[in-house]
């Protein structure tokens, strides 16, 4: 059974990996504010996603800064990424299936009038 902090880590590299699919020359400040968490973190991630073989770095060539780096995602990081999203769907499926019926559960003891005021509010957002 995944704990919450497995599922906070997979969220993660979930969307660093699809992130740097999309823009493998994301700076790790970039990457750090995209996924919420600190430079220091996303450094973290980003060496533990290394040591998996999940990733690789190239050096930009064209670069003003020769610092800066290319985060490639290996074949076994393509496989990885299918794996997590297709857990990461599965738990935003069911979260979502059990907040529709808490808010059916709760919106049964409102009166009709309160609830239709709550859609047309949000409708006007």
């Amino acid at each position: 059974m995944s704990t919450q902090r497995d599922n906070l880590r997979e969220d993660v590299h979930f969307r660093i990996l699809r992130l740097l699919h999309d823009n493998p020359e994301m700076s790790q400040r970039d990457l750090a504010q995209a996924v919420g968490i600190s430079t220091g973190g996303i450094h973290y991630v980003l060496t533990a996603l290394l040591e998996k073989g999940l990733i690789k770095f190239r050096k930009f060539t064209s670069a003003k800064s020769k610092r800066r780096y290319a985060y490639v995602l290996t074949p076994s990081g393509i496989a990885e990424r299918a794996i997590l999203t297709r857990k990461f769907l599965l738990r935003k499926m069911a979260e979502y299936e059990a907040l529709k019926a808490e808010i059916a559960e709760v919106g049964a003891d409102l009166p009709e009038k309160d609830l239709a005021a709550i859609r047309s509010e949000l409708e006007g957002r």
